[in-house]
């Protein structure tokens, strides 16, 4: 009868013990994914608010009795101003944050290396399509995440974004400590001519005016008049890189409004004036996924690096030469959609509309 007992003792301290590891698992598992809500969720709001947040908060400061901090930042803010334009001031530390594997997780964000990359060369990356925030060009080449240094060794990679966001205090810090500069001409020539050899400037090419179409399940980019890289590429000798990332599209649902209609009218205003486009989208809700909200849909994100096209250099490249390395260009981005398509998702017959 004590074997017995003894024996039922273990049966049911087995079973607790089991129990509890399986409910460990749950938990660690709720963790995890509250974690990648998290992560995604602070990324959102520093794209769409910490600018004018961090503006206002600055003002008011400079209003308390605290206003020397404020005062000494905006002196620094002063003195580093041309920053940006120079390379920016990249941290190794920031691009590896765990916070930025957990972004990476949320959705999964996966980058595909098809061709290595001398460390000798210059290289524009032209990375299609924008998407609504250009998730996936973030999560690649301004996080470690995805293992873009391990991927491309000696390559430095920076992200470029509208010269606007570094008027911003704190922003313009944060954003390029992840290795993001300003997608003008000044920024782009300095890190393409005097910044040594291994840059590669990731310009999203279809820009604002491309976010205005983008919609889940349409694979469409604005590149036929966009030619203004392929001189840069020519003018620096920099080798041309096409990137393609599949799921950018599906991660955000837009109301698209038709080119004569009053809602087109006033985003191409903004785009005019301003460098962007108010889009009306949404994602999913914080806390449930059957709600709206701004978190994006956890939907697979693959950033297809293509294989590189060499360009010399010429000083004052003609628009004829402008116009033979763009088709070149155009149809190295389609070869690519074609060859990965159905590997991602996408049917035989898909097609990728270049407008």
């Amino acid at each position: 009868m004590g074997r017995g007992c003894s024996r039922n003792r273990i049966g049911t301290g087995s079973s607790i013990l089991s129990a509890l590891q399986d409910l460990s698992w749950l938990s660690k598992s709720k963790v995890e994914k509250q974690l990648q809500i998290i992560s995604v969720l602070q990324w959102v709001l520093t794209f769409l608010v910490m600018g004018v947040a961090c503006t206002v908060i600055l003002m008011y400061i400079l209003c308390t009795d605290c206003w020397l901090i404020a005062a000494v930042y905006l002196a620094w803010l002063v003195f580093d101003w041309n920053t940006p334009k120079k390379g920016g001031r990249r941290s190794q530390w920031v691009r590896n944050w765990a916070i930025w594997r957990y972004f990476r997780d949320y959705f999964p964000v996966r980058l595909v290396k098809t061709h290595n990359l001398l460390t000798n060369r210059n290289y524009i990356f032209g990375y299609h399509p924008h998407g609504i925030m250009g998730l996936g060009a973030f999560c690649n080449f301004s996080t470690e995440a995805t293992g873009v240094g391990q991927k491309f060794p000696g390559i430095r990679p920076y992200l470029a974004t509208l010269a606007g966001n570094f008027r911003m205090p704190i922003l313009r810090d944060y954003l390029m400590s992840g290795g993001i500069c300003p997608v003008n001409r000044d920024s782009i020539d300095y890190i393409l001519s005097k910044n040594g050899s291994g840059n590669a400037i990731v310009i999203v090419v279809g820009g604002a005016a491309e976010s205005l179409n983008c919609t889940p399940g349409k694979n469409s980019v604005t590149l036929k008049n966009r030619k203004g890289f392929v001189k840069l590429a020519l003018r620096h000798g920099s080798d041309l890189v096409p990137v393609y990332s599949f799921g950018e599209n599906e991660v955000y649902k837009q109301v698209i409004f038709e080119e004569d209609s009053w809602g087109r009218w006033v985003q191409k205003k903004f785009q005019k004036h301003i460098g962007f486009a108010p889009c009306i989208f949404h994602g999913r809700g914080l806390f449930s996924s059957n709600t709206w909200g701004l978190l994006p849909y956890p939907k697979p994100i693959t950033t297809v690096v293509g294989e590189p096209i060499t360009v010399p250099k010429i000083d004052h490249p003609s628009q004829r030469e402008i116009d033979f390395y763009h088709c070149l260009y155009v149809s190295a981005l389609i070869k690519l959609f074609d060859k990965y398509k159905t590997k991602f998702g996408l049917p035989e017959t898909e097609v990728l509309d270049i407008n």
